[in-house]
């Protein structure tokens, strides 16, 4: 097997490479090693290295030369500052998703493994007074009052629950439009080509290598970015969040399954969505409190919010573990224990 894994320098992609190598696989890696995302340069004796962006056919052509299959990574990810990053977000995410599908058309090219995320359903499930239901998106006089949980359309509080692939789609940022376009594009290489394509929605991502001192990290990079700096993690809202935490290499192993999938023989369809968590339910002020502890810190709980986030998302992987046989290796405590005091990702260069 020789794979392509774009974005291959960063955070995930690099675990994808390292177990993709464990496994005797060929591997080549294409990344345009953009100073905003990454501290220093890329080396790997292990690897052919494809420096270049996504979006330059010229050098997508030739990354794709002789490979049987794509993990493709490349993506701008987070929140982002303000809406001024959207031009940036629709260009590397979208534009850059549909030159290498348009390249992997030409060259033939028929198994892809697409990063999505969790962000494509905007809130999570919930259960009322009435059911199962999705609350509309938060409003801002209530986050200013801290009245932070939804309620249903008659003002009752609603259960959070975990989400599955079925559930509606409703991105509520720029990244999350893009990323869900993202897989519009690739069930549309599917369908025009007779290609396989996967889309796994991570869900909170964390581990050894994440990226510091960068505003489009996540937030547990943001939470070690600031105990490696000697502060206190500042925590949004309440804390009481609730969120699926999985590890890098629980997702690298996601990665590489699901290059397994059979596609239409499967579910009629060459196109299929996956949510890659751990099955753990922990809220954010969980997390800050399982990495403060060691370094001796206590998590500062703000109030403070961002419009674009959603208050409560953990996932159904039950569907990752039933038709591909994955299952997570690392439990909340045992990769917190490990995340608290692993190397990050040097900093990024400031504009």
């Amino acid at each position: 097997m020789k794979l392509l894994v774009t974005g291959g320098a960063g955070f995930i992609g690099s675990a994808i490479v390292e177990q993709a190598l464990e496994r005797g696989w060929q591997v080549r890696v294409l990344d345009s090693l953009r100073p905003d995302v990454h501290g220093s340069g890329y080396d790997n004796p292990g690897v052919e290295f494809v420096a270049g962006d996504v979006r330059d056919r010229t050098t997508v052509d030739a990354a794709l030369d002789g490979v049987d299959a794509v993990s493709h990574q490349a993506a701008k990810v987070g929140l982002g500052v303000d809406f001024a990053d959207a031009p940036d977000y629709v260009g590397s995410n979208d534009l850059g998703t549909a030159v290498l599908l348009a390249a992997m058309a030409a060259a033939q090219k028929s198994r892809l493994v697409l990063a999505s995320s969790m962000v494509v359903y905007g809130e999570g499930a919930y259960t009322g007074p009435h059911g199962l239901t999705r609350p509309a998106a938060r409003r801002v006089e209530d986050l200013d009052a801290r009245r932070f949980d939804p309620l249903d359309e008659d003002g009752h509080p609603l259960t959070p629950g975990l989400i599955d692939e079925d559930a509606p789609l409703d991105p509520r940022n720029v990244y999350a439009a893009t990323k869900l376009q993202q897989e519009f594009l690739a069930s549309a290489w599917a369908r025009a080509t007779g290609g396989t394509a996967v889309a796994l929605r991570y869900h909170n991502v964390y581990g050894p290598g994440m990226p510091q001192n960068t505003p489009y990290a996540g937030v547990a990079s943001l939470f070690r970015s600031a105990i490696e700096r000697g502060e206190a993690p500042r925590v949004f809202e309440d804390g009481a969040q609730r969120r699926d935490f999985v590890h890098v290499r629980d997702v690298a192993s996601a990665n590489l399954a699901a290059l397994d999938w059979q596609g239409p023989e499967s579910n009629g369809s060459g196109f299929r969505a996956f949510n890659v968590g751990s099955g753990q339910v922990h809220t954010i002020g969980e997390l800050a409190a399982a990495l403060t502890r060691p370094a001796g810190l206590e998590p500062v709980t703000t109030g403070e919010y961002r419009l674009g986030d959603v208050r409560h998302v953990t996932a159904s992987s039950a569907r990752l573990r039933t038709e591909l046989g994955w299952a997570p290796s690392v439990g909340f405590e045992a990769g917190m224990r490990e995340f608290a005091t692993a190397p990050l990702r040097a900093a990024v260069v400031p504009d």
